[in-house]
């Protein structure tokens, strides 16, 4: 755990230049805007530890899979969103000498990330092995408004001397990924180009034939004034560099302003990739740096109008709860229903920035209260329009009739995973998918999408759940056997309670959308029925024959759902009781010792009771909480948000703050000594779950939004705003009581406390403590 950021409400500030944290910071102060991103890479030279990081969304690599003993069914490749053309350098020379950190004396340093306007700002006073003093504001963004383009404003002043300084932007598509299998570079150069005041690189894709052209215009100023100094020009393979060189007096401020544009031609044809990006690069240029930074501020502003969260009497968790508000935000924006969440968003290549069923399980809450409707519909739509593929995938492990298992990882909906253990075995994704349609309905009210597309994909996940198990002689039931659940330090088990649970209930709840879909509109029903071979009475009649006889593991003793069977065989000794030199277990034991343990790296069965809480009664959820929270080591960064909303439920307020903090702060605090790899997006969400579902017990009860709210004693007060069905709410929690604004024209009902609150259009209310 590290504990340098400083607490600020609206930034995130890092005071003093310590190597040793550089890549952690690159990760925290990322930037993105949904269609492209960066780590905090610097933009002058460095020659210390780093990870560069730029990436394009959508667009990937398949590298191809290393394993040491292929099985059939493997997948041939991971794909990975890969690190793309480098726009932000500015290489430095003063007199002569490079201008780098790791080899300067760093005597003042300051990296501030602004939430509020969604800009990156560096300082720093630096001093050459020379003797010359130079201080360097940078300030750079990814516009949400032209989300192709990003901008830098890169400022040098020399403090005790005159001399020459020569700068030089340039464009670095020469890149490697870090993770890469084989050491293999992604790109090969298509062309490029240099123009008077700029040039471009387009290059594409080995295998995948993606092509993306990056570009740049540049513009020079001294005291704030307009220069056109000469410029030469310089091409390697993939690089292109404008040289300037230039007097600079002592005192006097130098100023490259650097647009820059990826073009892709996931998003234009690649006949037109040069044409679009010089009029890309015009327009963003015209509007000049101050406007373009203000309309990205003003777009800002308007989200944060919707999403903020606003914590008063403690700025370490307001600074935390917006910081992975921001994250999410720049990662995902649902303009394009071909794109998703990978665990790392643009922060950096762990995952591969593939899809997981994080996305469902986690991110689908936030953008669902937080966003215009469309936006979880298209994270619905990425995945039924995959279906082909997941059936696909279903038959390579044997399965039939239309049965879908899909991917673990995925950019394109193939299988990308290939460790058998989760490839082949964790198939509990299938069920977060499932639960994603019934979360979005059950939210929107948007049955048309079942009939439009879901229930096509619910069926083809029942027909693999109603083949995946087979009938136990000896139990007289149907089991699940050789599966990995949530907890992943558990392999090849049988009878993981959690993808039992998600299997019936898939089946089930398949059966209610088919009699909804075939009552409302019987000609898409019909047609459903003939695209997909469906046997409604045969297949029924299997899904009913399961549910009625799965087994579920159950200890009659303490009264709980197993988490698979021979779970108490298992020497149980408690977290708490581990010793400190052993944690984390997953980088001190043995994976042999790990699967061996009791321990949990995230939560399996309180996962389906958080899904699944109205099916159980109070006492069972607590029963089953108290048993398997102290056997959880939260190694997984998506753990202590379910945590923390069950506690909150169970009136456990102070642990369900100790959660909340642990996965508030998880990134900015390098919890788990791994955010240098990349910032954990897809949990942020689970950290704004634990607020508003947690601390503000919202569910959906009947078509209507409930709070169960609690303060946390180190609070004054917290608000949140809640998009729901046509209305949006301001729910704001104190000492004096529960308000309630409707800051829309449509009035709604609520429930407070389980009390029904009519809020009229632009009014408020206040429920008492």
């Amino acid at each position: 755990m590290k504990d340098y950021i400083e607490v600020d409400e609206w930034k995130i500030i890092e005071q003093g230049f310590n190597p040793h944290h550089n890549k952690v910071s690159e990760s925290i102060f990322s930037l993105g805007n949904g269609r492209m991103g960066q780590r905090a890479n610097f933009e002058e030279a460095y020659s210390g530890e780093t990870l560069q990081g730029n990436y394009i969304a959508g667009v990937y690599y398949p590298d191809k899979t290393r394993v040491g003993w292929w099985k059939n069914g493997y997948p041939e490749y991971f794909a990975k969103v890969i690190n793309a053309a480098n726009w932000v350098g500015i290489d430095i020379l003063i007199d002569g000498e490079q201008l780098d950190l790791a080899k300067c004396e760093v005597l003042k340093f300051r990296r501030e990330l602004n939430m509020k306007d969604g800009y990156l700002k560096r300082n720093f006073t630096a001093k050459t092995s020379n003797g010359k003093i130079v201080e360097v504001e940078a300030i750079r963004f990814c516009s949400i408004v032209e989300d192709e383009s990003g901008a830098i404003k890169y400022t040098i002043t020399p403090v005790n001397f005159s001399g020459t300084l020569t700068i030089t932007p340039f464009i670095d598509g020469d890149v490697i990924n870090k993770d890469s299998n084989y050491d293999e570079k992604f790109w090969d150069e298509v062309k490029k180009e240099s123009w008077p005041d700029g040039g471009f690189v387009q290059m594409r894709t080995k295998k995948t034939g993606f092509e993306v052209a990056t570009g740049m215009l540049v513009s020079l100023l001294q005291d704030d004034v307009a220069i056109n100094p000469e410029i030469h020009y310089t091409t390697q393979e993939k690089y292109i560099a404008a040289k300037v060189g230039m007097q600079a007096k002592e005192g006097q401020s130098t100023t490259i302003i650097k647009y820059a544009a990826n073009l892709s031609s996931q998003n234009h044809q690649v006949a037109d990739l040069e044409a679009r990006l010089k009029t890309t690069l015009a327009r963003i240029s015209g509007k000049g740096f101050e406007n373009l930074l203000r309309e990205h501020a003003n777009a800002w502003a308007r989200k944060w109008k919707h999403n903020d969260i606003i914590i008063e009497g403690d700025a370490s968790a307001q600074q935390a709860i917006r910081f992975n508000i921001f994250q999410l935000n720049q990662t995902y924006t649902g303009e394009d229903d071909r794109l998703n969440i990978g665990p790392k968003g643009f922060t950096g290549e762990k995952y591969g920035g593939s899809t997981y069923w994080d996305t469902e399980a986690y991110c689908v809450p936030f953008y669902l209260s937080t966003a215009d409707q469309k936006v979880t519909r298209n994270l619905l739509l990425y995945r039924y329009k995959q279906l082909g593929k997941a059936i696909d995938n279903a038959k390579l492990l044997g399965f039939n009739n239309g049965a879908a298992l899909y991917p673990m990882v995925t950019m394109d909906g193939t299988e990308c995973h290939n460790e058998w253990e989760i490839t082949f075995e964790e198939i509990h994704r299938n069920g977060a998918i499932a639960y994603a349609i019934f979360n979005y309905v059950r939210y929107t009210a948007d049955e048309a999408y079942l009939a439009d597309y879901g229930l096509e994909v619910l069926i083809a996940i029942a027909r693999f759940w109603s083949q995946r198990v087979n009938w136990s002689a000896d139990k007289q039931q149907y089991v699940m056997l050789g599966v990995t659940g949530p907890n992943e330090y558990e392999n090849n088990i049988n009878n993981n309670w959690y993808t039992s649970k998600l299997a019936t209930w898939c089946m089930e709840y398949t059966m209610e959308v088919t009699a909804k879909v075939k009552a409302a509109d019987p000609l898409k029903y019909t047609a459903l029925v003939n695209k997909i071979n469906y046997n409604e009475e045969e297949e029924t009649t299997k899904f009913k024959d399961v549910i009625k006889k799965m087994y579920y593991p159950y200890d009659e003793k303490q009264q709980v759902f197993l988490q698979q069977d021979g779970y108490l065989d298992k020497e149980q000794i408690l977290v708490k009781d581990l010793p400190a030199a052993d944690r984390p277990i997953n980088q001190k034991w043995s994976w042999d010792r790990i699967l061996r343990s009791c321990y949990i790296k995230q939560a399996d069965v309180l996962q389906g009771i958080y899904f699944f809480e109205d099916h159980y009664d109070l006492e069972t959820i607590r029963r089953n909480f108290d048993f398997y929270e102290p056997r959880t080591v939260h190694e997984s960064s998506l753990s202590p948000c379910v945590h923390a909303i069950l506690a909150a439920k169970l009136g456990d307020e102070a642990r369900a703050y100790e959660f909340y903090l642990r996965t508030a702060r998880l990134d900015l605090d390098d919890y788990n000594n791994d955010t240098e790899d990349g910032c954990h997006i897809t949990s942020m969400a689970g950290t704004w779950m634990a607020v508003v579902e947690g601390f503000g017990g919202m569910r959906v009860r009947d078509g209507k939004l409930s709070f169960q709210p609690f303060l946390p004693d180190k609070w004054k007060s917290f608000s949140f705003h809640i998009g729901f069905r046509g209305s949006l709410l301001n729910v704001k929690v104190s000492k004096d009581g529960v308000q309630i604004k409707n800051l829309s024209g449509n009035e709604t009902t609520v429930l407070v406390y389980d009390k029904a609150q009519l809020v009229k259009p632009n009014d408020e209310l206040l429920v008492e403590a």
